[in-house]
């Protein structure tokens, strides 16, 4: 079973309710109709509901199921636009701001996240909102998780017929948020990737912390960032399985490591993979994705309250369906 079939079955155990803000996007109505057949998570569409019935008629989209939620007519608005107000009056929001701001699927869904009443559990944006238009809101609404001081961002690569990695599954992080971490955002980075390996894939994470160079190999300011992150790590949670600073191949192929590396705890079998900075992160990636035909799941966010997920803007439904599924799990 892939790795995508693992986490679907895991979300039917317990069913979550997922929001989507972009519901007049095709794919995203295609996603919708693809989880609601699989039944692995209830679906909430927020936006104008003539516009996505319209959408839905027209491309002959069974969204029979989702809940249509509009802000523009919603019975919540009000209060929607006061709990906003009382979240953001620290930083001058005023009424009037908030109640433009609420008209937005996207601030309107982070809201239903984090109201209980509503029961819904995580939200999936991105397919034509920036990065930064998701994460904004979900920042100042939802907060940053009690355990983490950073927020940052992943993918889960699944790259075929691969026998690195835990069987060809690896994290890559972070690859669509931070731009340029120092060592201390490093190590943080490299210990919620850590758990979240560990949460989707549910294997031991073996974390890689990856350079130009391999213990020592090359010397700069940029290698030294890379090792002191990793003592970083081995200091703050001395359980995690680390090494670094690691070339690529040194990281995942044993008998690179074995000559490069010999006395490296991951041996070469790294399936958590921790780039120097957002340059790498997102090219290495790309890269993984298109030239071997990866399955490329993100970027998923760790470190908010709750489980907020990025889609690249190049999605395809399929891939919307996916990440879906990956939000449901977060959310149990």
């Amino acid at each position: 079973m892939s790795f995508i079939e693992e986490v679907k079955q895991r979300a039917r155990k317990q069913i979550k309710t997922i929001v989507l803000p972009e519901a007049e996007d095709i794919r995203i109505l295609e996603a919708t109709e693809q989880v609601l057949k699989e039944k692995y998570a209830n679906i909430v569409l927020v936006g104008n509901r003539e516009k996505i019935e319209e959408k839905a008629k027209e491309n002959k989209i069974n969204i029979m199921g989702a809940q249509i939620v509009d802000p523009a007519t919603s019975s919540q608005f009000d209060e929607y636009v006061n709990l906003l107000v009382d979240l953001r009056k620290h930083k001058g929001m005023t009424i009037e701001k908030a109640q433009e701001l609420v008209k937005d699927p996207v601030y309107y869904g982070m809201l239903m996240v984090k109201d209980e009443k509503t029961q819904a559990d995580g939200l999936v944006s991105g397919a034509i909102h920036s990065t930064s238009d998701t994460l904004r809101p979900a920042l100042q609404i939802l907060k940053t998780a009690p355990d983490t001081k950073l927020v940052s961002a992943f993918f889960v690569m699944v790259v075929p017929d691969c026998e690195y990695g835990e069987k060809g599954t690896f994290i890559f992080a972070d690859s669509g948020l931070n731009e340029n971490p120092d060592a201390e955002s490093l190590s943080e980075i490299a210990i919620s990737s850590s758990k979240s390996f560990r949460q989707l894939v549910e294997k031991e994470p073996k974390v890689a912390m990856l350079s130009y160079s391999t213990y020592g190999s090359a010397k700069s300011e940029l290698t030294e960032k890379v090792i002191e992150a990793t003592n970083l790590v081995r200091k703050k949670e001395a359980t995690i399985l680390v090494d670094g600073e690691l070339q690529l191949d040194s990281a995942i192929v044993p008998e690179v490591a074995e000559f490069k590396a010999p006395n490296s705890p991951l041996k070469g079998k790294a399936n958590v993979l921790i780039f120097p900075n957002l340059d790498t992160g997102n090219i290495g990636y790309k890269l993984v994705q298109r030239l071997a035909k990866a399955e490329a799941y993100g970027p998923l966010c760790q470190g908010i309250g709750k489980p907020v997920n990025d889609l690249s803007r190049g999605c395809s439904s399929k891939d919307v369906a996916g990440v879906i599924a990956i939000t449901a799990v977060q959310a149990q």
